[in-house]
């Protein structure tokens, strides 16, 4: 027996998984490469299912169902996979669609829809859209899908930013209103226009609502919401606000 076994071996089993369930899976891979135990640690059910029902607890849900499901770990690496798969399928959407570096709210709202769809749960938005490489438009509709589909708190959300070090990224969120009514006579349209970072939006940081606004999207009042990042410039709007 060499040393790492031996080590182990003076830890009690029950204690041994407990501090295998309480690592990331990064940890514990490199936890395996110290001996054999820890490698069939690793391979134990008895870790592998705590870290699919954190990470994908309403799938999670539909599994256990089946009291005889076995093969956690490999049914963990099989979903992350597909997790990555689709992530990237969101990606080259929301690029392709913000070639100008805008994109309308209809598809920005199309993407949150999909991660919804797939049931991306909050690891799998970190790990594959809170990427700093990422342009801010997929920070955004990672942040949305926290905050208004898997209702996170908004404490939760800025840790993520931060730890990502995406949080100072910033938007220009800009959006028209169709004038109101005064006796009788229709005002002239209103534009507003908002330049906020991801923090500020995730605690709401701004008096006008604007995740708001862009998660109801184009309906009512509102004519058209366009997001852009900082610094960028779009002839659709500059044509609408010089006519």
């Amino acid at each position: 027996m060499n040393q790492s076994d031996h080590t182990y071996s003076s830890i009690h089993n029950d204690v041994a998984l407990k501090i295998a369930s309480s690592l990331t899976v990064s940890d514990l891979s490199s936890l395996s490469c110290c001996s054999r135990v820890w490698r069939e640690i690793w391979d134990s059910d008895c870790v592998w299912e705590p870290l699919f029902k954190q990470r994908w607890p309403l799938l999670y849900e539909e599994i256990v169902k089946d009291h005889n499901f076995k093969g956690w770990k490999a049914f963990y690496i099989k979903q992350h996979k597909e997790m990555r798969d689709q992530a990237e399928s969101i990606i080259k959407f929301v690029e392709q669609c913000s070639k100008s570096e805008s994109l309308q709210v209809n598809d920005h709202l199309k993407a949150v829809e999909c991660l919804k769809s797939m049931r991306f749960g909050f690891e799998d938005v970190q790990m594959l859209l809170f990427k700093p490489k990422l342009n801010v438009l997929l920070n955004l509709v990672g942040l949305h899908y926290c905050l208004n589909i898997l209702r996170l708190p908004a404490s939760d959300v800025k840790e993520a930013l931060e730890s990502n070090e995406i949080s100072g990224r910033q938007v220009n969120v800009k959006w028209w209103k169709l004038g109101r009514w005064f006796y009788g006579f229709r005002m002239r349209d209103e534009f507003h226009s908002r330049c906020l970072s991801l923090v500020d939006l995730a605690t709401l940081k701004d008096d006008a609502d604007v995740l708001g606004v862009i998660h109801r999207g184009a309906i009512h009042e509102v004519l058209q919401v366009q997001i852009s990042i900082v610094n960028s410039t779009s002839s659709l709007w500059l044509n609408q606000s010089s006519q």
